[in-house]
């Protein structure tokens, strides 16, 4: 018999922070190491925004802290949910705060690594989001959200990628 994967929705359980009163969030940056010296690749995932630009832009799972998980729970819900994959949560990249056009509020946001140990073929949001495994900089360039270019700064200066023969 399969498992039943559903993401959660709705607001009940969602915390707030206290510096902000806005919703507190975390995302991960889920990535893998290359077996063949090339350095690692993160995992992208397409916003599920409308219009003509959303096709080019990208991020990283995120989503709300509940109250009923830890930190790094919520990190490994929303890489299931968001982007189908389950992993290691590693240390935090930090904490930002940034405000939602869309709800007029500010977050409160934490980021962690996440080694992909395995990536599903179903997923909650499959139907509504791609996945690409991309370089950090190319998810730099094409990530619209400050935040999440600092924590992916801060991920790729942990890895940093290896100098090309052709530069050598």
């Amino acid at each position: 018999m399969a498992a039943v994967m559903v993401a959660r929705q709705g607001r009940e359980l969602q915390r707030y922070s206290d510096n902000t009163g806005g919703r507190m969030v975390v995302g991960c940056i889920p990535y893998r190491v290359r077996g063949d010296g090339g350095g690692v690749e993160v995992l992208v995932i397409s916003s599920q925004k409308k219009g003509a630009a959303a096709g080019d832009v990208v991020m990283f799972p995120k989503g709300g802290w509940e109250l009923d998980e830890s930190v790094d729970e919520a990190a490994r819900r929303e890489a299931l949910e968001e982007a189908g994959v389950l992993g290691e949560i590693g240390a935090s990249l930090g904490r930002w705060c940034y405000r939602s056009r869309r709800y007029d509020a500010t977050y409160e946001g934490f980021v962690f690594p996440l080694r992909v140990t395995d990536e599903l073929d179903r997923w909650p949001e499959m139907a509504a989001r791609r996945r690409s495994w991309v370089s950090p900089q190319q998810a730099m360039d094409r990530c619209p959200h400050w935040w999440m270019r600092e924590a992916l700064q801060r991920f790729a200066d942990l890895f940093p990628q290896p100098t090309p023969l052709s530069l050598l």
